[in-house]
């Protein structure tokens, strides 16, 4: 082929203005989703929001019009990402203990975003208030346990998790332990994932030889009782 036949490289597609806007906004929507967990909402700066996204204050406001509203979409975000990434793979797990279990691990995996106290700080600074943000975050919390509650159920049907407290009541353990769990070991990967598990097997009552579901979840196989002998 002889230079003068030979193809030039094809243009690269500049992306449409709908597809910046949206890579806009979901950069905001994370780094708003990290300075609640830091911060809270009250302490919430948008100017430092979007500084830490690479925006300016005003490109925020083309997309949010004030700081609730920014949180609420941030809340929303933040279920949905959640649901795809953790809920989502939970669903095809045919068994209970293996599905709360691939739950742990997957929402500790989640909070390595640095949105560990997410929930808990928005839940703390607007209990027992009748506000947008406080009723968001109880609309979602509220969702987890019912899916916890659910599976427990079910792992008690089928005898793979003992009887004990009220499945709802060992939900709330469940969600409380696992929060506090990744709060205390933020972002120390592959600890918190490991030791996630190992806490909410503890409240669901499991052997605490870790029973074979701790090793295999959600296709990810993972050499618990050999980690356990070198710590």
């Amino acid at each position: 082929m002889t230079p003068s036949t030979a193809r030039a490289p094809a243009p690269r597609r500049r992306p449409s203005q709908a597809e910046r806007s949206a890579r806009t906004r979901s950069a905001l929507l994370e780094s708003a989703a990290r300075g609640l967990s830091r911060y809270g909402y009250a302490n919430l700066v948008l100017e430092d929001v979007a500084r830490e996204a690479g925006y300016t204050r005003g490109a925020l406001y083309h997309q949010f019009a004030d700081k609730e509203d920014l949180a609420l979409a941030v809340l929303r975000w933040v279920d949905e990402t959640w649901r795809r990434e953790v809920g989502g793979p939970v669903e095809h797990e045919p068994d209970p203990v293996a599905a709360l279990i691939a739950l742990a691990r997957g929402h500790a995996v989640y909070c390595r975003r640095d949105v560990a106290r997410f929930a808990m700080a928005l839940r703390l600074e607007f209990s027992g208030q009748d506000h947008p943000l406080g009723r968001e975050v109880e609309r979602i919390s509220e969702s987890l346990v019912k899916r916890c509650t659910r599976l427990i159920k079910a792992g008690r049907k089928d005898g793979s998790i003992p009887p004990g407290p009220p499945a709802r009541a060992i939900a709330l353990a469940f969600v409380g332990a696992l929060e506090g769990t990744v709060i205390a070991l933020a972002v120390q990967a592959p600890h918190d994932e490991l030791l996630a598990a190992r806490a909410v097997a503890g409240v669901l009552g499991l052997d605490s030889g870790e029973p074979p579901e701790l090793h295999t979840t959600s296709g990810r196989s993972t050499a618990l009782r050999s980690c356990s002998s070198r710590t």
